[in-house]
């Protein structure tokens, strides 16, 4: 597992911006857990959302720059409602969430077929399991289950609330590059 900790913090530089040593560590630890149990030696080569991707024949997608899109715009729109609706939110919570949200993706598909983990749990459910294993908080974990509508999890937390939003549109600029009308995607 300590192989990957270098790689992971080259492929995230976001990570750097967790004030929390111990937050920082378990984030890093999740994805360097779900590469090793999944046999995954580089990061940047898992796809985005494969069956996403068959549909819309956008192959080419993968999950890291997703991610990074994710943790940027979260950041930037915490920045923005802390500046002008003088919000309190953390910004090490936002941060550490919006690095974790997918993590469990590794175990949902192997390359662009659905395991077992992914056909009976998805990725939001057994991002659960991933985060509390890493020694996470439970507010990781609830950013975790309620960041896509694949479940009937709320966001209960700002933190929360701004990952969902952030990773829908995320995913929708990504489904922009199909079609020219979004309703189609």
């Amino acid at each position: 597992m300590d192989r990957h900790h270098e790689a992971i913090e080259q492929i995230f530089p976001e990570l750097a911006t967790i004030e929390n040593n111990d937050l920082r560590t378990s984030v890093r630890k999740a994805w360097a857990t779900a590469m090793d149990d999944n046999d995954i030696d580089d990061l940047e080569t898992v796809a985005w959302f494969p069956p996403v991707q068959r549909d819309l024949d956008l192959l080419d997608e993968l999950l890291v720059p997703h991610i990074r899109d994710v943790t940027q715009g979260a950041i930037t729109l915490a920045e923005t409602l802390q500046e002008r609706r003088s919000v309190d939110l953390s910004i090490d919570t936002l941060v550490a969430g919006a690095l974790i949200h997918d993590v469990s993706k590794l175990y949902e598909f192997d390359g662009m077929e659905l395991t077992t983990v992914g056909n009976l749990l998805g990725h939001p459910y057994y991002g659960v399991y991933v985060v509390a294993a890493a020694g996470l908080p439970v507010e990781l974990a609830h950013i975790v289950l309620s960041h896509t509508h694949r479940t009937a999890v709320e966001p209960a937390t700002l933190e929360a609330a701004i990952i969902r939003q952030v990773d829908n549109a995320a995913a929708t600029a990504i489904r922009a590059r199909a079609v020219t009308d979004l309703r189609e995607a």
